[in-house]
């Protein structure tokens, strides 16, 4: 069953389930971090279980002359391998995510293939971050600038086209195509209303469905699926969310994500001081509260977002689903 399919069916059966985002181990690392985070949840039967893709970064070392050098590094490669291995190894579906920063539209093309050889037929397309020593996005000089133009080589894939042009006699990928979605707005986007446009570029394309950036605010994602459907985009629209499990969470996330904390919660979390345990117990309640509402509003899918701690998604889940 791929991802596309379990959300229609979810709709169907007029239920809600969830989802959730997990890292690669660290290069080093084995299997066993990982298998744990998943085996916190499991008993709740998650939807499917998203994996991310990280591209390179720069290590500095210094040579024995005292010179300064600069490595390029992977510091958590293996999102194939290890979305194999939980599909394998759970029976739930696995989600890697693919990028366009720092690969190329035949490196891209050569980790489709891997996937379809593995059984997995999901991805989420995304365009990825700017790399460490960048001061914005800069492509591949054979890759893509934008997540439209690699949700266009997976659907051409799908379809028997491969970057040197199609094959006669071709085993066809049958991938289900997910985006991101920002309900408060991509920070490269010029205005909501280009966004939601961009966003329609990639729907248009073959995205099957939307996955949104986490947010604090239901009200924000109410408004946000009443602006994509008045667009005429009309594929599913998966809320993410977010537990708060750090005070400093109150200025990292609105610095790097854009994304808006509602003045009730910022004072519960001000209230705990630096105790993190408290502030843990304040993000699971409103998180609850959160996927409370969506699912009362009919949503097929929660999707979580944990960086593979998932104590709390295993409270949010027991409460919720």
């Amino acid at each position: 069953m791929n991802v596309l399919t379990t959300i229609n069916d979810a709709l169907a059966r007029r239920t809600t389930r969830f989802a959730f985002e997990l890292l690669p181990p660290l290069k080093g690392d084995g299997t066993k971090g990982v298998f744990a985070a998943v085996d916190n949840v499991a008993e709740f039967d998650p939807a499917y279980i998203n994996v991310t893709f990280h591209r390179e970064s720069l290590k500095q070392t210094i040579s024995s002359d005292g010179r300064s050098e600069w490595h390029t590094v992977r510091r958590r490669p293996g999102t194939v391998g290890i979305s194999a291995a939980i599909q394998n190894r759970y029976r739930i579906d696995a989600v890697p995510h693919l990028i366009c920063g720092g690969l190329s539209r035949y490196d891209i093309e050569d980790a489709l293939i891997d996937m379809d050889f593995l059984g997995l037929h999901n991805v989420l397309a995304l365009r990825g971050d700017a790399s460490q020593n960048e001061r914005m996005f800069m492509p591949h000089p054979q890759g893509h600038s934008h997540a439209v133009e690699l949700v266009r080589q997976i659907a051409a894939m799908n379809r028997g086209e491969f970057v040197d042009g199609e094959v006669d006699v071709c085993h066809h990928s049958r991938f289900s195509i997910g985006v991101a979605g920002y309900p408060e707005t991509h920070a490269d986007a010029l205005s909501p209303e280009d966004d939601i446009v961009r966003l329609k570029e990639k729907v248009d394309a073959g995205a099957d469905y939307i996955v949104t950036q986490m947010f604090f605010d239901n009200a924000r994602f109410f408004d946000y699926v009443r602006r994509c459907r008045e667009a005429g985009i009309e594929v599913p629209i998966i809320p993410g969310l977010k537990p708060l499990v750090s005070p400093r969470h109150l200025k990292t996330l609105p610095a790097v994500f854009s994304t808006f904390i509602p003045d009730e919660l910022r004072r519960a979390v001000e209230q705990c001081g630096d105790d993190a345990a408290k502030v843990r117990e304040v993000g699971i309640e409103w998180s609850t509260m959160q996927a409370r509402e969506l699912k009362q509003a009919g949503v097929p899918v929660i999707h979580f977002y944990t960086m593979s701690k998932t104590e709390n998604i295993a409270r949010i889940a027991k409460n919720v689903f």
